[in-house]
């Protein structure tokens, strides 16, 4: 007969086993959980463990996983949604927003001069002054004198002699500067000695006499932004420690960078190593850097078992922007004829890229807002598929997706091309918009959001930022009511486009985690994926759309951590 003491003891350990096992790290319980999985919609309740989602339920069901060394967190009915994943914005640009001029909220001319004005007075003779972020379609007066729908230099360079000044527009793809930055790049007056006046995929403007306003579009930007001295290893990690805790703060839990470098590689990995990177990063190679990809393909992607810091996407700079009429159009712009903006690199870069990212196992992401852009990629996406038909699983996008033809938007969903938008870009580009395309063009192809859902496509979805607040509650009011952030018009712009909430919720996060490869860890609150969850104070899925607005996050967790916390 066996021993019924050493029954006893298996049988106990057998059971102290089985409650370790079952037994959460955490549990958020008494909450409104929004889970984006069509099984299990909504649940009260979710218990984790090493970081993973152990279940997922009702309050009773998740109580049974509460053991003595369980964190129980109350939610108090707030609202949980898996973390909100910003597939399309600039990581150290939203930090160095934070150290340089910040001119996103500047109303006029005047106001960017008064914010110049007071750098200069703490700068010392010669140091150079930077910024970002205006956007002269968005000021409400203008200065008196405007070239070509920009200001020029004069009020400027009147109270900067001494200071060479950059300020980059919001969009990115244009800058201001005054005489001094001006001086030192070449860009002289009538008369100088050889005077630069045209630049390869960019364009300086002159006023009515010749003479540079100031403006640079596109590549001409280089021309200045290369005298800029290199930031400091001290200013970069700065940069990136304000940029994370912005994230955080906006319950952002996933980042793709749009366009990154070794350096901003580098820094992240040693942001890992260190303990302090608390938000996944997902880094598209930027393809200003030639000898960037050429290392990348001799050593191919890198997808962190860690899932934090992964590299194997290739960002594509096709066009510019609409704002400073710089997106590539296949007819002229309704406020500039003879204009169709530009391709910003030979458009036969596409293919080569394509098939080196299909060979080589990259994503490709090209930068695409004009019709042109979008039809010319679209093009030769769809050739490079052809040549290589055994790559079957490529997930390549056009970021922006903006502007479109009619006869392109189906080829979206039959390409397999995810559409990463910036919902937010309606809400501040429409009211001008319409400006540049007009009525039928803005109807038939800007901003399509159910038809590009229409045609089969993935649409993830984003700020774009710095080029917009790093904020993806105006990004999802955008999304569902097509209205400005001053809740206009009623009813919103193209009304049939809008995106219904669980549609929009899920461009933010399983949509997102999909233009990553990475569906089946994250985007979604289901047992055996990553515990990545944004809370909030108010029902974003139930409350009075304008009421969005007014919802701030309370809760940031990544991997079990909870990153931040409101007051």
């Amino acid at each position: 007969m066996k021993n019924p003491l050493l029954i006893i003891c298996s049988l106990m350990l057998l059971f102290s086993c089985g409650n370790q096992k079952d037994s959460a790290d955490k549990v958020f319980i008494n909450g409104i959980i929004y889970t984006v999985e069509d099984e299990q919609p909504t649940a009260e309740a979710v218990a984790i463990k090493d970081g993973m989602i152990l279940a997922v339920g009702t309050q009773a069901e998740i109580e049974a996983y509460i053991g003595k060394d369980t964190e129980t967190i109350d939610l108090q009915g707030m609202t949980m949604t898996p973390g909100l994943i910003e597939s399309h914005a600039h990581l150290m640009g939203i930090g160095y927003n934070k150290l340089d001029i910040d001119l996103m909220y500047v109303k006029s001319y005047d106001e960017l001069v008064e914010k110049v004005a007071e750098a200069v007075a703490k700068a010392e003779p010669g140091e150079w002054i930077t910024g970002r972020g205006w956007h002269q379609d968005k000021w409400i007066e203008m200065p008196d004198k405007t070239v070509s729908g920009f200001q020029t230099h004069d009020q400027l360079s009147a109270i900067t002699p001494d200071n060479p000044v950059y300020l980059a527009h919001a969009s990115g793809h244009a800058s201001f500067v005054n005489q001094k930055a001006m001086e030192l790049a070449g860009i002289t007056t009538l008369g100088s000695e050889k005077p630069i006046r045209e630049v390869e995929g960019g364009e300086v403007i002159l006023d009515e006499v010749g003479n540079p306003t100031g403006v640079l579009v596109e590549t001409a930007s280089g021309l200045v932004s290369k005298l800029i001295p290199k930031e400091t290893p001290e200013r970069a990690e700065k940069a990136l420690e304000l940029a994370l805790e912005e994230l955080a703060a906006k319950g952002i839990t996933s980042f793709h960078d749009a366009g990154g470098n070794q350096d901003l590689i580098d820094l992240l990995e040693k942001f890992q190593h260190e303990g302090r990177l608390t938000t996944r990063m997902y880094v598209m190679l930027s393809s200003r850097i030639p000898e960037l990809l050429e290392a990348w393909y001799v050593k191919g992607p890198k997808i962190d078992p860690d899932h934090m810091v992964t590299v194997r996407s290739i960002k594509l700079n096709m066009d510019g922007a609409l704002g400073p009429w710089g997106a590539w159009l296949l007819e002229d712009y309704s406020d500039k004829p003879g204009s169709r903006g530009h391709e910003t690199m030979p458009i036969e870069r596409v293919s080569t890229v394509a098939e080196k990212g299909l060979q080589l196992g990259f994503q490709v992401n090209s930068h695409a807002i004009g019709d042109r852009t979008n039809r010319e990629v679209l093009d030769r996406y769809e050739a490079a598929f052809a040549k290589y038909p055994e790559v079957t699983d490529h997930r390549f996008r056009v970021e922006h997706a903006q502007h479109l033809h009619p006869d392109d938007i189906s080829r979206f969903g039959e390409l397999g091309v995810i559409a990463a938008i910036q919902a937010i870009h309606l809400s501040s580009d429409r009211p001008w918009a319409i400006g540049r395309l007009g009525a039928k063009r803005i109807k038939d192809g800007a901003y399509v959001w159910q038809k590009l859902l229409g045609s089969g496509a993935v649409i993830s979805n984003g700020t774009d930022a710095p080029v917009e607040p790093v904020d993806a509650l105006p990004s999802f009011y955008a999304s569902v009511s097509r209205k400005t952030l001053k809740m206009t018009p009623e009813g919103g712009y193209e009304p049939d486009q809008k995106l219904t909430r669980d549609q929009a919720l899920k461009s933010y996060t399983l949509a997102g985690a999909y233009a990553e490869f990475e569906e089946d860890f994250k985007g979604s609150i289901k047992v055996g994926k990553s515990a990545d969850f944004t809370v909030f104070d108010q029902n974003i899925m139930e409350i009075p759309e304008n009421e969005i607005l007014n919802t701030k996050v309370m809760m940031t967790v990544v991997g079990g951590k909870i990153v931040f916390k409101a007051e």
